[in-house]
């Protein structure tokens, strides 16, 4: 299946006026328990690329999130929009395997990696054409992904290293943001829940938001997904 990279997919919406929105596809949370209440994960993410998804993230962690690789590797399947891999990704095995089950790009978590490792896997990812997505939760960790180049930086709202059980807020993408100061494509993390939500994260500087829980909790995921998807000229 011909597909866009991840990175490029993003650009585009975004420069076409819409601000892109990501949906997370997780099993479960530790806060807030079942989110998927016996939906078929494909035909979920399906939904979101017809409601306007130009890509799609998938939790594959197990112990915590619920999630597989079998889910990743049967949404890439149904899906002609590149997907990223999040999940606690530690050695160059699981950045092979993640390209053999059909992931675009993957999630590699500053705070949960030495920096000598990041660097390692961020080039292991480049080198067999994964895009590398560096998730950041503090300036320390913003400036080892500005090291890095990294063209795809996220700015984690709650604290990764908490399991996200802490009551983060947009307000630290307000604060982070703006160090980044590159040419890289910022997105937003968890705790966006509202078209308020959005728009702080994209007055703040970000150029995408990646929401999880309150699509899954939505009585309307695909409409929910409509109304976040904000048309970047009416911005105030």
């Amino acid at each position: 299946m011909l597909r866009h990279s991840f990175t490029e997919s993003l650009r585009e919406k975004f420069n076409s006026g819409i601000f892109p929105v990501i949906p997370d596809i997780k099993c479960r949370s530790p806060k807030e328990g079942d989110l998927l209440r016996g939906r078929n994960p494909s035909e979920y993410a399906e939904l979101l690329v017809s409601a306007g998804a130009t890509v799609i993230s998938v939790v594959t962690e197990a112990d915590y999130f619920g999630g597989s690789v079998e889910m990743l590797s049967s949404i890439a399947k149904s899906v002609s929009a590149p997907v990223l891999r999040k999940d606690f990704i530690k050695d160059e095995n699981q950045v092979m395997e993640s390209l053999d089950i059909g992931a675009s790009a993957i999630l590699l978590i500053a705070s949960m990696l030495e920096k000598d490792s990041l660097f390692r896997l961020y080039d292991k990812a480049l080198s067999i054409g994964l895009e590398p997505f560096i998730e950041t939760h503090n300036q320390s960790e913003i400036e080892a992904a500005k090291e890095l180049n990294a063209s795809l930086i996220g700015i984690n709202n709650r604290n990764i290293t908490e399991l996200e059980r802490d009551d983060g807020d947009v307000a630290k993408t307000e604060q982070l943001a703006e160090l980044v100061k590159s040419n890289a494509f910022i997105v937003s993390e968890s705790s966006i829940a509202s078209k308020n939500d959005v728009l702080r994260a994209m007055k703040s500087g970000a150029h995408a938001a990646l929401v999880g829980t309150a699509l899954l909790q939505a009585e309307n995921p695909a409409g929910m997904y409509a109304d976040l998807s904000i048309k970047i000229e009416k911005l105030p």
